[in-house]
């Protein structure tokens, strides 16, 4: 069975893929060519739109190595009668420690601090005032699946006080978050009903937003004009919009924005543990067992 992972790897990780064909997104040219014969598609980022699914005759299964599935085109593939299956819960340890790691570096102004190395050693000390402590401070979670539920705890015992919002589970309504929380998180899926559902505006004055979720989950437009007013003190952002962020966004010049380019699931363990889920819907599908995480 062809399988082919969709993905910008290392040679390390080909090595360890075996006969599961390693093709970089950002090899256009070899995907194309890899269409025709492919049974399965290891997907991550790159769309995958009707049009892919129509070049690929021989499809039978689109797995997502990850959680997300708003870069499928579920209606083409349920029409051609592709499976498609997702990982959920494979990478959320990674996800919750960036979204930590994003939330410390925001309140302590790390890319400030480290360019202060380069200006003189004391050239950060006037920002003193701006730094802060997550202990003591109100976190709200916007969604409350598996990345929340690892850093809830891990909050509270750092001293934050943590409020969050689902449509299942909450201990606040949306907008009382949005306007009591000193840090919002954004940890909702991208669906109909979530696309551009967080106005930066309507954060708190100071607030800090984090999101390693989906960027149409904010209204982008109105987050660069909230960052520059000083309505909200920083940023740390690993998803985005429109995806690559282009490289004259605005938000790469602003000094309270921390970007790192969708990573925040990307560690050598998740890759181990979505390899391994990958494998075995793989032998599923080969001998007509139920798949795991099936969406469609």
């Amino acid at each position: 069975m062809k399988v082919v992972f969709h993905f910008d790897g290392t040679d390390e990780l080909r090595s360890r893929l075996g006969d599961v064909i390693l093709c970089p997104e950002s090899d256009t040219k070899a995907f194309e060519r890899l269409l025709p014969e492919m049974e399965v598609l290891w997907h991550v980022l790159k769309p995958v739109t009707a049009e892919v699914i129509a070049r690929a005759p021989k499809l039978k299964l689109i797995q997502k190595i990850g959680s997300g599935v708003n870069t499928i085109d579920l209606e083409a593939a349920k029409k051609r009668g592709i499976a498609v299956c997702n990982l959920p819960g494979t990478n959320s340890r990674a996800v919750a420690e960036m979204t930590l790691l994003l939330m410390l570096a925001c309140l302590r102004r790390l890319p400030d601090l480290q360019k202060s190395l380069n200006t003189g050693w004391f050239d950060a000390w006037h920002l003193q005032d701006r730094f802060g402590e997550l202990g003591g401070r109100t976190v709200g979670l916007v969604g409350y699946g598996a990345v929340p539920k690892i850093l809830h705890p891990v909050l509270e015992a750092l001293g934050a006080r943590v409020l969050f919002w689902s449509r299942s589970r909450k201990n606040r309504e949306l907008p009382d978050l949005l306007s009591q929380s000193d840090i919002v998180s954004l940890h909702l899926p991208l669906a109909p009903d979530t696309q551009r559902l967080i106005d930066p505006r309507r954060l708190k004055r100071g607030a800090i937003l984090v999101n390693t979720a989906r960027g149409g989950l904010v209204q982008e437009e109105f987050l660069s004009e909230c960052l520059e007013s000083g309505h909200l003190a920083a940023a740390g952002l690993d998803v985005f919009a429109t995806e690559p962020l282009e490289s004259g966004s605005p938000l790469l010049a602003l000094p309270s924005v921390i970007c790192t380019p969708h990573v925040a699931w990307l560690t050598q363990e998740t890759l181990e543990r979505s390899v391994e889920v990958a494998r075995a819907n793989v032998q599923r599908l080969k001998s007509g067992a139920i798949l795991l995480h099936r969406v469609i």
